[in-house]
């Protein structure tokens, strides 16, 4: 994978806010991508720490990751069977959003 592709998702994910989530389609259009989200996720499982995976899910708003539940509930998103609660209020689109 591409390493400036690989750098380019982190500083997208970096400025996704607490309290909000995004999606992989999501950043991969952002970037550039619009059909690599599968490519955001491979990046996504070797981040650094400072990059808040947690708060990159699934179209669908299912975690991917479930070991991130806690950390996104920390942050006040509420959860339901791996689901984000009220999702669509929540999404952050760094289309829109930057």
């Amino acid at each position: 994978m591409d390493e400036i592709f690989k750098q380019q998702v982190y500083e997208v994910a970096k400025l996704i806010p607490k309290g909000r989530v995004s999606t992989y389609g999501a950043i991969a259009k952002a970037v550039g991508y619009p059909n690599h989200s599968r490519h955001v996720g491979k990046a996504m499982g070797g981040c650094p720490e400072d990059v808040p995976a947690h708060r990159v899910i699934s179209s669908s708003g299912t975690l991917s990751v479930p070991e991130f539940q806690k950390k996104l509930e920390a942050e006040g998103i509420a959860l339901e069977n791996l689901r984000i609660k009220e999702f669509k209020k929540i999404f952050w689109d760094p289309m829109v959003e930057l």
